[in-house]
């Protein structure tokens, strides 16, 4: 029985999206969630309300179990794919949808917002065309990435010719409209810049310097966390953050968040990749803390009701003088046979939440290395100070233990964050 409860629809299963079910769960919300898996692959499932094995892609199946559960409100978080469908969705059955198809669309397909990007001045990554990759005039390290898809997964490190066009024939079937970007591998550092969107005004809402290690020759470097502000925040403001409200405005966006992953390259802090969606580093938790406001809470609101809190006087990219950070656990390919710490970090003061990703009996492959999949853990949280940052971060990486069934370590060195530059926005003590 759901009483009054107001009841949200979740399309999808997977396991970060039971942060979705937590939530609306704490907003006194009657969750269903639905997928084409079963209950025992679909996390998300397990934790609901109510769970049915409906493909999320399928429109009409989707449009018409809605209409029958008199399902109030719907929301799809973390997956690229599955945003134009949920517009679609939402069109059918008369239910909000903070976007719409064109706008997902857009903000999916790496060239159309490279492109849009560049029309209103926003700096973005240079492409390299076919043509010069076939007449040699490229200078390598170069990436290959599909268009539209997001996870790290079908992007290719490439050193030379031969590399670069077996790499587009294995970024292809990750592209739904067959289509891939090449682009020169910067080496710099990189932020991720974060964008919440009301009522058809863009607030900046912070930038994170995001830290990279790489793991083996020829992959990708994965992060293994997280400092916000980012030490780029002022210039961000001053150069580039009216530029993108232009191209917010001119895209019609009214509601919702948006990350924009960057490199920093003389200076500039130069898109990659765009998500207007909410993203798996789980910021809305560390600006809940510090600011009081939280996107996810904001936007699943928006699904449900005409009610939302007012965050105008809430928004601070400078943090308020506090320090967030967010640390990602990297594992080795291998099968978990114990986790621990996990009570001892959660009960440190700066703390806000531990995040498992895969637990006992989970297995990365060695064909998952490079990809955000080896996250197997994220510890969010906000400090006072540098100070009290560096000494909880050393407590918690020290604590956190993930180990095989022979009592190997299935960790990587963890971040490291005494070694950081951090914002001058920041308490130092």
């Amino acid at each position: 029985m759901t009483g009054n409860k107001k009841k949200l629809l979740v399309l999808g299963g997977m396991k970060i999206s039971c942060e979705i079910v937590k939530q609306a769960h704490k907003m006194g919300l009657h969750v269903t969630v639905i997928d084409y898996n079963d209950v025992k692959d679909s996390p998300a499932k397990q934790i609901a309300d109510e769970h049915y094995r409906i493909s999320t892609t399928d429109v009409d199946a989707v449009s018409e179990f809605i209409r029958e559960k008199h399902i109030d409100g719907v929301f799809v978080g973390f997956v690229d794919l599955l945003l134009p469908y949920y517009a679609e969705i939402c069109q059918n059955t008369g239910l909000p949808c903070y976007g719409t198809k064109a706008q997902f669309e857009t903000f999916i397909d790496k060239t159309k917002y490279k492109r849009l990007c560049r029309d209103f001045g926003v700096p973005v990554v240079a492409d390299i065309s076919l043509e010069d990759v076939m007449a040699g005039a490229v200078k390598y390290p170069i990436l290959i990435k599909p268009a539209d898809s997001s996870g790290a997964r079908g992007i290719v490190l490439c050193n030379n010719k031969i590399e670069a066009l077996d790499a587009i024939n294995k970024a292809l079937p990750y592209s739904k409209t067959g289509k891939v970007v090449i682009e020169p591998y910067l080496q710099g550092e990189e932020v991720t810049v974060f964008w919440y969107f009301q009522n058809g005004r863009a607030y900046f809402s912070m930038m994170g310097d995001r830290h990279m290690e790489n793991l083996a020759n020829n992959i990708i470097p994965l992060p293994v966390g997280y400092t916000f502000p980012s030490v780029h925040t002022e210039y961000y403001i001053r150069e580039v953050a009216t530029k993108v409200e232009k191209m917010v405005e001119a895209s019609g966006i009214k509601n919702g968040m948006m990350f924009m992953q960057c490199k920093v390259e003389n200076g500039e802090c130069l898109v990659y990749d765009i998500g207007y969606r909410l993203t798996g580093s789980l910021e809305y938790k560390i600006l809940e803390r510090i600011c009081g406001y939280n996107p996810l809470k904001s936007m699943i609101e928006y699904a449900v009701s005409d009610s939302r809190q007012e965050v105008s006087g809430c928004v601070s990219p400078e943090l308020n003088g506090y320090l967030g950070w967010n640390v990602s656990f990297l594992m080795k390919p291998g099968t978990i046979a114990s986790v621990g710490g996990i009570d001892k970090i959660k009960s440190l003061p700066d703390v806000i939440d531990v995040v498992i990703a895969h637990g006992e009996g989970e297995t990365i492959k060695e064909s998952e290395v490079g990809l955000l999949r080896q996250i197997c853990c994220r510890v969010l949280g906000a400090s006072r100070s540098i100070a009290d940052a560096v000494e909880t971060v050393g407590r918690i990486t020290d604590c956190f233990k993930v180990e095989d069934s022979e009592g190997n370590s299935l960790l990587y060195p963890p971040i490291n964050i005494s070694k950081i530059s951090f914002s001058p926005y920041i308490n130092k003590d």
